[in-house]
């Protein structure tokens, strides 16, 4: 490993980190355009593209908000995390 490094560089997708969060985005596909502005911006690539839609996964969603924050449309709301 890496001097300074937190984890092995490609190994993101060993560590789920979607229990961090206290919120967490939900989308209203009524009003999602498409753009992908969320799954571009997100840090964890925790939006991901299904078919013709967008999705969350929760697994390593840390629940930051940028993709609510930045969908023009207001399509993504965070909402509190039931535990």
């Amino acid at each position: 490993m890496e001097i300074g490094a937190v984890v092995k560089g490609g190994s993101g997708l060993l560590y789920k980190t979607g229990n961090w969060r206290s919120e967490k985005p939900v989308i209203d596909y009524a009003k999602c355009t498409n753009c992908l502005i969320c799954w571009t911006l997100c840090p964890d690539s925790a939006i991901v593209r299904k078919g013709n839609n967008v999705e969350v996964n929760y697994d390593y969603c840390k629940g930051c908000g940028i993709c609510a924050n930045e969908c023009p449309v207001k399509a993504i709301s965070m909402v509190k995390e039931e535990v």
